[in-house]
């Protein structure tokens, strides 16, 4: 059984920063790629960043130059690096891994959700 927990989220003025972190345990073998998603009211869930276990990122653009993706293979974790946050950066993010778990088993798997809100 494979889970992933994220946290790091809450409540932020205009500007600010928060960290999120997200942690994969269980039955792991492998990980590939690690990303955010964010999901607002009413709206899609969205890419907002992603990170292969060699390093390559990608970023939607409305965060480039703002967010940043990184991970630490070692621990399976995958770290968003938020800065200069804006209104509409709020929303629930979910963190996103690819994994192969130990008895070679390729799943997609999601964490639970934390709150990202910014207002003022």
């Amino acid at each position: 059984q494979v889970q992933l927990v994220e946290s790091g989220g809450g409540l932020v003025q205009p500007g600010e920063s928060l960290r999120l972190s997200c942690a994969a345990s269980g039955s792991i073998f492998s990980i590939y790629a690690m990303g955010w998603y964010r999901q607002a009211p009413g709206k899609q869930r969205e890419l907002v960043a992603a990170v292969t276990s060699g390093g390559s990122t990608n970023y939607a653009d409305s965060v480039k130059g703002r967010f940043t993706i990184s991970r630490d293979n070692a621990k399976n974790t995958v770290y968003l690096q938020m800065n200069s946050l804006k209104p509409e950066d709020t929303a629930v993010y979910y963190c996103n891994a690819n994994i192969i778990t130990s008895n070679w088993a390729s799943g997609n798997y999601w964490g639970q959700g934390t709150q990202v809100t910014v207002s003022s």
